[in-house]
Order: C-alpha cells, then sequence, then structure tokens
C-alpha cells in the first residue's frame, strides 16, 4: 500500500494553519492547540520544515513560523520530500536505488515510470489545494501519462 507517514499527515495539517509570509505569525504553541497535535511533535515538524525551506522562523518573544512562500507554491511532492524523502515505490525507483536483480528485471523500468507519473500528480497538488479541496481533486490520467502498452501497441490499464 502507498501511504505518506503518519508525520507527514501531520506536518501538512501544521503547514495549513500557518499563514503566509507577511501575514504574522504563528508559535509553536499555537499551532499545537489549533492543530490538537502534542507541542513537541509540532515543534519537531516545524524544525524539519524549515530546514527544507517550506517554513521561515523568527526568533524572539515576538517571534513565530510562517510559510516561506504562497501556499499556491508549496507542493504535496515538497512536502513528502520535507518529511519522507523523495517518493519511491520500489527500491529501484529511488535515485539512489540499490538492487541486485535490476540487470535481470524484466519489470523495473514500469515502476519506474509508475514513479514518475506519481511524483508529476504530487506535483501539480498544491498546499492551497489541499487546505481548499472540498471535494475530490481531479486526478490526472496515469495510463495516458505513463504511456503504457501491453506489447502489441495497445494501451495497457492498471488493472484493466
Amino acid at each position: 500500500m502507498l501511504r505518506i507517514s503518519r508525520l507527514t499527515d501531520y506536518g501538512t495539517l501544521i503547514l495549513a494553519q500557518l499563514p503566509d509570509t507577511g501575514r504574522g505569525l504563528a508559535s509553536a504553541g499555537q499551532v499545537a492547540g489549533q492543530t490538537h497535535l502534542a507541542q513537541p511533535t509540532v515543534s519537531k515538524l516545524l524544525k524539519a520544515m524549515t530546514r527544507a525551506g517550506l517554513v521561515v522562523s523568527t526568533r524572539g518573544a515576538q517571534g513565530g513560523y510562517a510559510l516561506a512562500r504562497p501556499a499556491t507554491d508549496i507542493t504535496a511532492a515538497q512536502i513528502i520530500d520535507a518529511l519522507d524523502g523523495p517518493v519511491a515505490i520500489t527500491e529501484c525507483s529511488s535515485a539512489a536505488g540499490n538492487c541486485d536483480l535490476e540487470p535481470v528485471c524484466r519489470v523495473g523500468h514500469a515502476w519506474q515510470k509508475i514513479n514518475v507519473g506519481i511524483r508529476k500528480a504530487l506535483a501539480q497538488v498544491s498546499l492551497a489545494d489541499l487546505q481548499h479541496a472540498a471535494d475530490p481533486l481531479d486526478t490526472p490520467d496515469l495510463r495516458g501519462a505513463l504511456q503504457l502498452h501491453d506489447g502489441r501497441g495497445n494501451s495497457a490499464g492498471l488493472g484493466t
């Protein structure tokens, strides 16, 4: 099953509570109260997202956190990369993949194409989209995006 980690889920929730740069700051305590998450978890995630450039922080009595750029410019892919690392659905899908079977594998290339399709889909969804999604988001046609074929030149769907 493809699933983001609980910390990435929490990180997205935290990002959705932060003001845009120039619109004030939120303390870790305020964010913890708004999200109902434990303050140590919020602080840990805010630090990680600050290191990744998604969040800016200001020290001091009037300090706090804000988004480093508008919510429309932060993608789901960037959030996952910051907290879980790059999306890699199989060992050979990551840049640092090291599978002993790669020289003889007949399906690795297909998994790599699927991984690229998933990454492109995640890059098309912004934090603003996630904040305002009342209805399910439109999803891209991965079959067309991946250009999968059945060996006879026909498009082959996943599970079709």
